[in-house]
């Protein structure tokens, strides 16, 4: 989620003895490799689909087994009444670290990423967008994802950070952007064994068919960001023609949306326009990126919008073809 700083550091202290514990008393089978593989990333799955074993952001979230053995860390995160997506404890092995990217997909374009450190070291630093923080254990930070960011464990001990995704209520929202007040008045945050806040998660299924308002939501989004890598005379006119490429998609979408409805009837129409999109967009693409991240603008329009106009699985139930 785009935000109006790098970094929001949350005037909350949590019990950083108590979250250790729990987390200490994971058994090794509950720590799985980092989805894309990434050298000393893993984690242990909270808040999945239907509590699985599963890295999916679409579905009926649930908390996993794990989660619901750590009574402390589940009252932490229904404590800040928000709606969680998909949470995770993430593990940074001695020396390794997190590459320098940003979070262009689809799901981050609404959800922002609660960290909470676990277990963590004065040598760790998080960078994003040129701005480097140390997260200390049991405070609470969200961050710009859409910015480019990094994160370095340079110490010679394991870095466990609970890493939670939300929308974030509006009351959520004005509690983030609020000036804190000095550390010593921050609130601390302990167990409570007559705490019943419940632990509110996402039911998120996938639309068969991405809404119009959406697509032309999320287009106009990209577009705003639109700029040429390289400036020069003819960078105006790129970005013009590719804008002018988006704004057609939007409104032919609409088209189909009108006639079709988006339950999955006549999937393969809104398919064949979305591949006509795809092949169209590669050539206007060259050489336009985003002006946050650099990131190309073809890869954010397949990440964001693309990959997610149909839900093959959803289409062909609809149509009869599984």
């Amino acid at each position: 989620m785009r935000l109006s700083r790098p970094f929001f550091q949350l005037p909350l202290l949590f019990d950083v003895a108590r979250l250790q514990a729990e987390v200490a008393a994971l058994p090794p089978e509950a720590w799985v490799a980092h989805p894309d593989q990434v050298p000393g990333n893993s984690a242990a799955r909270l808040i999945s689909v239907d509590g699985a074993e599963t890295d999916a952001v679409h579905g009926r979230m649930a908390p996993t087994p794990w989660l619901e053995a750590m009574p402390y860390l589940k009252q932490v995160l229904a404590g800040f009444g928000v709606v969680w997506s998909r949470s995770r404890l993430m593990r940074l092995a001695p020396g390794a670290g997190v590459p320098e990217h940003a979070d262009i997909n689809y799901h981050w374009h609404t959800r922002v990423r609660l960290h909470i450190p676990v277990l963590t070291w004065p040598e760790v630093r998080f960078h994003c967008d040129g701005e480097a923080v140390h997260m200390g254990a049991g405070e609470a930070w969200v961050f710009d994802n859409w910015r480019r960011h990094h994160v370095e464990n340079n110490a010679s001990g394991e870095r466990i950070h609970l890493v939670a995704d939300t929308t974030g209520t509006a009351a959520f929202w004005r509690f983030v952007q609020a000036a804190p007040p000095p550390r010593a008045q921050w609130r601390k945050v302990g167990w409570d064994p007559n705490a019943d806040h419940p632990l509110l998660t996402e039911v998120n299924p996938r639309s068969p068919i991405m809404p119009a308002a959406e697509v032309q939501w999320l287009l106009d989004d990209l577009r705003a960001e639109l700029v040429a890598a390289v400036d020069g005379p003819e960078a105006p006119a790129r970005i013009g023609r590719f804008g002018q490429l988006l704004e057609c998609f939007a409104l032919d979408w609409r088209q189909l949306c009108a006639l079709h409805g988006v339950d999955g009837v006549a999937a393969s129409e809104f398919q064949r326009l979305a591949m006509a999109i795809r092949e169209a967009a590669r050539p206007l693409s060259e050489g336009l990126v985003m002006r946050t991240n650099g990131v190309s603008a073809l890869l954010v329009l397949e990440k964001r919008v693309l990959q997610h106009l149909v839900a093959e699985d959803a289409a062909r139930q609809r149509e009869g073809l599984s």
